[in-house]
């Protein structure tokens, strides 16, 4: 192996990455298909918008999207020096985390099992 080759790669992989502004929450005790029903209304919108549906929407992932939001647009603002009214939501998406599983005691010995699922929530961010 040459001297250097690592770094090398390291280069090339950084080259590749993805520098548009995003904010991510891991482990949301929130399922994903609850989620999603939050993410997709505010996919495709400008950020003031987005804010408006996520302010306003009774669900309980929406809470937690808002603050996610707002992180990403800081994120924008601050490290990219990109415009806010120039930003939209380019993509939104909620991959599955990992499930606590409880146990709910039942007549006659039995038990039922309770499955809390959670969830990663990933917001990116891009200028029109």
């Amino acid at each position: 192996m040459a001297k250097g080759h690592r770094s090398q790669i390291k280069r090339e992989r950084n080259a590749q990455k993805d520098t548009r502004p995003s904010a991510k929450l891991s482990y949301a005790r929130v399922s994903v298909q609850k989620a999603c029903f939050v993410l997709d209304a505010i996919r495709g919108k400008d950020v003031d918008t987005a804010l408006g549906i996520v302010m306003y929407n009774p669900r309980y992932a929406s809470t937690l999207i808002e603050k996610l939001l707002k992180s990403a647009i800081a994120n924008a603002e601050n490290n990219n020096g990109m415009n806010r009214s120039n930003l939209y939501v380019a993509e939104c998406y909620a991959n599955k985390g990992p499930t606590m599983k409880r146990i709910r005691p039942r007549a006659q010995g039995r038990a039922y099992r309770i499955e809390k699922r959670m969830s990663h929530i990933t917001i990116v961010l891009d200028e029109k």
